[in-house]
């Protein structure tokens, strides 16, 4: 059963829930950001974010917990600082956009609901996301390091995010932020290098900065050329054991099926 987020009208589809999972927003990284993007993406994300804890307010029986999606990109650009759930946000858009997101979703915490901020790394998945994308060039000999290579990803296998996710609705101890990431954040170069590898391809051609941000504008300083270092402080803690502990395996499995 659908919801609208635009009015919060839950229309059946929250009753009776044990857990609300939250992953609402438009895509960062579908066209230029315009002013009128950027006010998508922020609706899309804490409008609608507001308006569903509103509507669980409204409930007579409240699920025990709400999940809600939030991004590394809170910490904003870092270069090669350790960032944990501890770390102060970053400064620039993608900081106070996750910022303003969470605080909508914390204010379930108000109304006895349980609440988990699920700060996620890149996502790598076959279909979807950001990896088809990354792959095609390599595809077509023509991939290499975006900048310098230097900057820091932080990413998690399709895998691992579902399997956290069942985690944090299933312990009652997980709440608050809590980074959905690989334990083995890499530079952009390695990345390359293994995702080329792993398709058996070069990984001969740059991506130069400066033509990236010719082309894409503020989006490239935040979502290429942006260095995150992001550690899982809270599901180590957890003793969480990933299913893609290093990159070349997730990359060989997700490429592979």
């Amino acid at each position: 059963m659908a919801w609208n987020p635009a009015t919060g009208e839950l229309g059946g589809a929250a009753v009776g829930a044990d857990a609300v999972v939250n992953l609402a927003g438009a895509s960062i990284a579908e066209g230029r950001w315009s002013a009128a993007r950027k006010a998508e993406l922020r609706s899309s994300r804490i409008d609608s974010t507001r308006a569903l804890v509103a509507a669980l307010a409204k409930m007579n029986a409240r699920p025990r917990v709400l999940v809600s999606a939030s991004a590394a990109g809170f910490y904003g650009n870092r270069g090669d600082e350790l960032l944990t759930e501890e770390s102060q946000p970053g400064n620039d858009f993608l900081s106070s956009l996750a910022r303003e997101w969470e605080a909508e979703a914390l204010k379930a915490e108000a109304i006895g609901i349980r609440t988990v901020l699920a700060r996620f790394g890149i996502i790598l998945a076959r279909d979807g996301g950001a990896l088809p994308r990354m792959a095609t060039p390599f595809r077509f000999f023509a991939g290499g390091k975006i900048g310098s290579g230097l900057q820091w990803m932080s990413w998690i296998s399709l895998g691992d995010v579902v399997a956290i996710l069942k985690l944090a609705i299933e312990k009652n101890e997980v709440r608050g932020p809590i980074n959905v990431i690989s334990h083995q954040p890499v530079q952009n170069g390695e990345f390359t290098k293994t995702l080329a590898t792993v398709l058996h391809r070069p990984a001969l051609f740059p991506a130069p900065a400066f033509a990236l941000r010719l082309a894409l504008g503020e989006m490239a300083d935040a979502l290429l050329l942006s260095s995150q270092r992001v550690l899982p402080t809270k599901l180590e803690k957890l003793g969480y054991q990933f299913l893609h502990p290093d990159l070349h395996s997730a990359l060989t499995a997700i490429l592979s099926t």
